[in-house]
């Protein structure tokens, strides 16, 4: 039997509603006790926790983890591994993660979530859950075998990177993915609309003389995926709301029907703006765009009513020689495991927009909802996965100290409050401690 004892924390629980200073006591994996009970007799190791945060391990609906490798050219670099990003991601806390499919090839098929899944498995460090692809090859023409794919461990599905255009094809997959009890993951663009677009379509688009993504083409691709899961009775979840129009229609759907629609903000449109991309530095290039003002306060509202269920780092890997590249020619994306902490606790802790309470419920029990899986959670009986916070600790965002393979931060040099101290996956202390 093996066992842990972390002492004189604060224990926050959403998912019990717990938040006391209290011991949690560990045994082969799982919590075995809370509060008194987790003070009985003497435990080795028994860890210190006073002044810190004990919570249950963040959970990430959306991360790209690059491999099968995507954007990579012969005799390039990866831009990140499952190993690499399975460290990073509890390096900032994630206990579990949710990964994309736009990879080469895409996990379209029951083989590919089944290799994905072992993978993980073998790098035994954050819990990775693959994502299938909603459409064949995601081009957005035929129906994946989403049954298939589900049997074989998919958690959810997903076009993740482009959105299916073709309208029948969405809502029959939508009625497929409903038929067997799984979420869709909805990125929504109207390609139509973005076609060549590199920036947000506004004033500095204009500045810089580079064609612009406008917000329209968000909101009518949100206006479509939630009507069609009315429709359909699957349930739809909104990737990276990014601007104040889809925060309003989201609103709108969950007040009509509860349940059906879910959405998340990512740090990135929280903590930023287009004026960033003032300085032609492409790692702030990313889609959905940095937006206006206007647009983030929007996001931060929806965030702190509740329209915004989760929060998810669209963890978006690059090598540095692709993010080199003139800003019309970079790739989109930003990676975000290790920096999402200390930006939710700026943008939402540090203005009272949020309580801790409120924020850990948003990284744990929520997302854990939304994929209906038994995680964020420290109940007694359930997996030890335990992320302890220091809410003060002072630091500075330091990219070449990550453990991702890749740097393309938007945050680098932020000086920031709050630090991941510890992680533990199964009641293995993977980062901290004597990781």
């Amino acid at each position: 039997m093996t066992r842990l004892r972390l002492a004189g924390g604060r224990v926050l629980d959403p998912a019990s509603g717990r938040d006391e200073v209290a011991d949690l006591l560990i045994e082969d994996g799982r919590i075995r006790a809370v509060g008194p009970a987790a003070r009985a007799g003497p435990v080795d190791p028994t860890i210190a926790c006073a002044g810190r945060l004990v919570v249950p391990g963040f959970i990430d609906l959306h991360v790209h983890l690059r491999e099968p490798p995507l954007d990579t050219g012969p005799g390039e670099d990866l831009a990140e591994t499952i190993a690499s990003g399975a460290s990073a991601a509890v390096a900032g806390g994630f206990t579990t993660v949710c990964a994309m499919p736009n990879t080469q090839p895409p996990l379209d098929s029951a083989d590919a979530v089944a290799w994905y899944i072992e993978a993980g498995r073998k790098v035994a460090l954050a819990r990775v859950l693959p994502v299938g692809c909603l459409t064949r090859g995601r081009e957005g023409r035929q129906t994946a075998d989403l049954e298939a794919m589900r049997a074989a461990g998919a958690v959810a599905f997903s076009d993740d990177g482009s959105d299916v255009p073709d309208a029948a094809v969405f809502e029959r997959a939508l009625r497929e993915a409903a038929r067997i009890g799984a979420p869709v993951l909805c990125h929504c663009e109207d390609a139509s609309l973005t076609a060549g677009g590199v920036i947000n379509d506004g004033p500095l688009a204009t500045v810089l003389g580079l064609p612009g993504i406008p917000p329209e083409a968000e909101d009518v691709a949100v206006k479509r995926a939630c009507d069609a899961a009315v429709r359909t009775g699957c349930r739809t979840h909104i990737c990276h709301v990014s601007t104040a129009d889809a925060v309003r229609i989201v609103r709108r759907a969950k007040a009509a029907r509860p349940g059906r629609v879910t959405a998340e903000a990512a740090p990135h449109h929280l903590a930023l703006t287009e004026e960033s991309l003032s300085s032609r530095d492409a790692v702030f290039k990313v889609n959905p765009p940095l937006r206006s003002g206007h647009d983030v306060d929007a996001v931060l509202e929806g965030v702190r009513d509740g329209t915004i269920d989760c929060l998810a780092t669209d963890h978006a890997p690059h090598t540095a020689a692709a993010k080199a590249r003139r800003l019309a020619e970079a790739p989109f994306g930003m990676i975000g495991l290790e920096s999402a902490l200390p930006v939710y606790v700026r943008a939402l802790i540090e203005p009272g927009l949020l309580t801790w309470p409120q924020l850990v419920a948003k990284l744990t029990v929520n997302p854990a909802r939304i994929l209906r899986i038994e995680a964020g959670t420290l109940a007694v009986g359930s997996a030890a996965d335990v992320t302890v916070i220091d809410p003060d600790a002072r630091w500075t965002i330091e990219p070449a100290q990550f453990r991702s393979r890749a740097r393309n931060c938007p945050f680098a040099g932020w000086q920031v409050r709050g630090r991941v101290m510890m992680t533990l996956v199964g009641g293995r202390i993977v980062y901290g401690g004597n990781d």
